[in-house]
């Protein structure tokens, strides 16, 4: 059975001082990592602008459209692949998040909105005259990593840093709902999710767990996501059922277990009818 891998910064990064940073053009980058089109995985964050080309990138089985001016966040975790046109252009960058919260102390990654979330878009599309607010910032990096300066990663991070600052301007004007008071209990929610999904299933365990009424969790997260507090579990559980389906290492019973699901013919029909197909022919399809 095919596994699908996960990459670590050090899978991309030659540079003994800065292990867990890289960045690169895109092109060159497709020269010697030319595995990344195949579907995988990454251990840390990865950051990528295209500039000129077109294709489509498909990011935990929602496929989006490339163009000039697509960014894309992607958290560690995520699944993702990408089918590209030759004149592809723009640049990529992998960090960890050990080294981002380090560095800047009392501010962490996950501080910025469009990290808040695996229900978070990856996808940001800057338009022409906002392309050039962001940018300069990417040249600069790699105009610094081909450098031998004093102070490199404390500037590399700086000018990661400025990039995140535009990401998120453009984020809350794309997306002002993500700027909403009930953002702290979204996080707070999510994160216990993070924790309990594959055992606890039901919104009135999270909603007793965040001290407020089930009520007052359904309308919070219809507020900001759109999604009744059943379904953003649902949701998260699906996703695992699928990234667990790709990987191919378990079987199906298997999978169903890890999840939360001592009956089979149970989980079967819970993802059936989620998804329109069974587990076994959702995992067929992918050969």
């Amino acid at each position: 059975m095919k596994k699908y891998p996960i990459y670590s910064v050090q899978n991309f990064s030659c540079n003994d001082i800065h292990r867990d940073f890289y960045v690169n053009t895109f092109k060159e980058h497709l020269k010697s990592h030319s595995f990344v089109e195949e579907p995988h995985r990454h251990d840390s964050y990865l950051m990528v602008f295209f500039t000129n080309g077109s294709g489509k990138h498909e990011v935990d089985f929602d496929q989006f459209e490339i163009k000039r001016g697509s960014l894309f966040v992607l958290q560690p975790g995520q699944m993702h692949h990408w089918n590209l046109s030759e004149d592809i252009e723009g640049f990529v960058i992998i960090f960890s998040q050990e080294l981002y919260n380090l560095y800047f102390g009392q501010k962490k990654i996950n501080d910025y909105n469009f990290y808040h979330s695996i229900h978070n878009r990856p996808e940001m599309v800057f338009e022409e005259k906002e392309i050039p607010k962001i940018l300069p910032y990417f040249n600069l990096l790699i105009e610094e990593n081909l450098q031998n300066n004093k102070l490199q990663l404390d500037k590399l991070l700086n000018l990661l840093d400025c990039i995140h600052i535009e990401i998120s301007r453009k984020y809350s004007e794309t997306y002002s709902h993500q700027a909403h008071s009930y953002n702290i209990k979204i996080s707070a929610f999510e994160i216990l999710l993070e924790e309990y999904f594959k055992t606890q299933k039901l919104p009135s365990f999270y909603a007793e767990k965040l001290s407020i009424t089930l009520k007052h969790l359904n309308r919070i997260c219809n507020e900001i996501l759109q999604k009744t507090a059943t379904e953003v579990i649902t949701d998260r559980v699906i996703l695992e059922i699928k990234r667990m389906l790709i990987d191919k290492q378990l079987a199906v019973n298997e999978v169903a277990y890890k999840v939360g699901y001592e009956d089979y013919s149970y989980f079967s029909r819970f993802f059936k009818k989620q998804t329109g197909l069974s587990p076994t022919e959702f995992r067929n399809t992918l050969r």
